[in-house]
């Protein structure tokens, strides 16, 4: 029996590729608040279904640095979705790396 291979990742990270901090300072929440309709199972309905985001695009902060993760599995629901949020980091010139985030020990 094969073990299911982990979507990838990719980290869009808020620095430039010159190093300069990436503005407006809420631009992952924001990113993620777009992508938040794409999830597996589909799109929440009903009261409350426009809070919280995605789990295929969530923001954090990543050694003081803030980063938007985006799972592969977003490219199979919307490839679309896909394309544009990788769009924006290559217009914005954001820094972008292929990782997989591990749990932290507390999640254990």
């Amino acid at each position: 029996m094969s073990t299911p291979v982990k979507p990838r990742q990719i980290f869009i990270q808020g620095v430039t590729r010159d190093g300069r901090v990436f503005r407006p300072s809420d631009w992952a929440e924001r990113l993620c608040g777009v992508m938040s309709p794409f999830r597996p199972g589909g799109a929440r309905t009903g009261a409350g279904a426009h809070i919280g985001y995605s789990p295929l695009c969530v923001p954090r902060v990543i050694n003081g640095v803030k980063c938007v993760i985006v799972s592969e599995e977003l490219r199979a629901i919307e490839p679309m979705a896909w394309d544009f949020v990788l769009n924006f980091a290559r217009d914005n010139e954001l820094q972008t790396t292929e990782a997989c985030l591990l749990p932290d020990d507390r999640d254990a």
